[in-house]
């Protein structure tokens, strides 16, 4: 446990949405913190993200119980947020529009239902609709069943980032852009961490480098087996308001989630943008952290969104971006103190949850830090959890 009093220094390692969340719930806490990114704050994994706060992928347990209480805390969040900095700074295009996820035969029917079911017994709100035609008037007729989730929602994830930050700055604490944290200082426990421009006094460091974190984990000492998955996303024109209503996605989203293979896989998910633009996804590949865009790729998602919405056949594509996503192999994020490195803590691992789950994160890594009663069960985010316990760290 860190003291505010006896530690009033936390340096948080990561200006993406996650590092971010840490930081605002640290500061919230009384905790004079610094976030350091090599880069701008936002630029990497946030940066390519689309914005989800997702219940509806997520099977009972750990992590839907996080989801949850980020879904519930996000709107609350910005809100205060306004109160704090500003409407103008606190505006992340808040959108609680809601998940549709379908299936298109009836093989892929009888598992979306059943997913519902224990989701429902969990308490999530999963609603099967006959109505599909009134939910997203411009869906393919093949559906062979869709569940609804209104607390499935959309943010804009840079804008998000920026706000935390932002009330970070407003509350005394600093945001350094362009510092990369190249290792750390220890005695008995961290003392600092070490940057090209010097070393930087602190009670505790927090390992929010995404993608990133495996490498920081070992520089500081630790050990951690999280490695890049990286996903595209295709951006189309803008359409017309109300062209694709809800979050949408083929019922085989959830099973590459949860893959484990290194494989490229590939599922349906079709959502718009405030801005009228739609995003087109999913892809999952491990390949450590080779930036390439592969037309194959592309051409998976195009199909497969063609599949879901007819009326997106000929809409030019903008552009296509990628990004990497930290994976763990048992898909949980890693949130707490390192064991093996008293000051060292963790927040990561989310994959391509990390913008829903980020405020619930960084509010446990704020409770665990100064004593304060956690929230959600934070056991079963160990870093020495039996799953992560001699796995080597794998990414090129």
């Amino acid at each position: 446990m860190v003291v505010a009093v006896a530690y009033p220094d936390v340096v948080v390692v990561g200006g993406g949405v996650v590092g971010a969340a840490c930081a605002e719930a640290l500061t919230r806490h009384g905790v004079r913190v610094r976030v350091c990114d090599r880069g701008a704050p936002a630029a990497a994994t946030t940066g390519s993200g689309e914005g989800n706060l997702l219940v509806s992928d997520k099977e009972p347990g750990p992590e839907l119980n996080l989801a949850r209480a980020s879904c519930r805390r996000w709107p609350r969040l910005l809100a205060e947020l306004v109160d704090e900095i500003g409407p103008s700074l606190a505006d992340a295009e808040w959108e609680p529009k809601g998940g549709l996820v379908v299936a298109t035969d009836e093989t892929a029917a009888a598992p979306l239902l059943a997913l519902a079911e224990r989701q429902r017994v969990a308490g999530v709100e999963a609603v099967v609709t006959t109505d599909v035609r009134g939910l997203e008037p411009h869906l393919a007729p093949s559906v062979a069943a869709a569940v609804h989730y209104p607390e499935d929602a959309q943010l804009q994830p840079v804008l998000a980032t920026s706000a935390l930050l932002a009330a970070v700055r407003r509350r005394g604490s600093e945001v350094c852009a362009g510092v990369e944290v190249l290792g750390v200082h220890r005695g008995s426990r961290v003392t600092s961490v070490r940057t090209k421009n010097g070393d930087l006094p602190c009670g505790a460091v927090v390992n929010a480098c995404g993608p990133w974190s495996g490498r920081f984990a070992e520089i500081a000492g630790s050990s951690l087996p999280v490695e890049p998955r990286r996903g595209l996303v295709l951006v189309t024109a803008p359409l017309p308001p109300q062209t694709v209503r809800h979050k949408v996605y083929d019922a085989d989203y959830v099973g590459t989630v949860a893959s484990g293979s290194a494989d490229l896989v590939t599922s349906a998910v079709v959502e718009s943008t405030r801005s009228g633009t739609v995003l087109v996804g999913s892809s999952r590949q491990r390949v450590g952290f080779h930036e390439s865009i592969e037309v194959r790729v592309l051409r998976a998602l195009a199909r497969k969104a063609l599949a879901l919405f007819p009326v997106l056949r000929g809409v030019p594509a903008m552009r296509a971006y990628g990004g990497f996503r930290p994976y763990t192999p048992d898909h949980l994020p890693v949130i707490g103190a390192d064991p093996a490195v008293p000051g060292l803590w963790h927040a990561t691992g989310h994959e391509g949850a990390g913008i829903g789950l980020a405020p619930a994160t960084g509010q446990l890594v704020a409770e665990l830090m100064t004593g304060a009663e956690p929230h959600v069960d934070p056991a079963p985010f160990r870093v020495d959890r039996p799953a992560l316990q001699g796995r080597a760290l794998e990414c090129a």
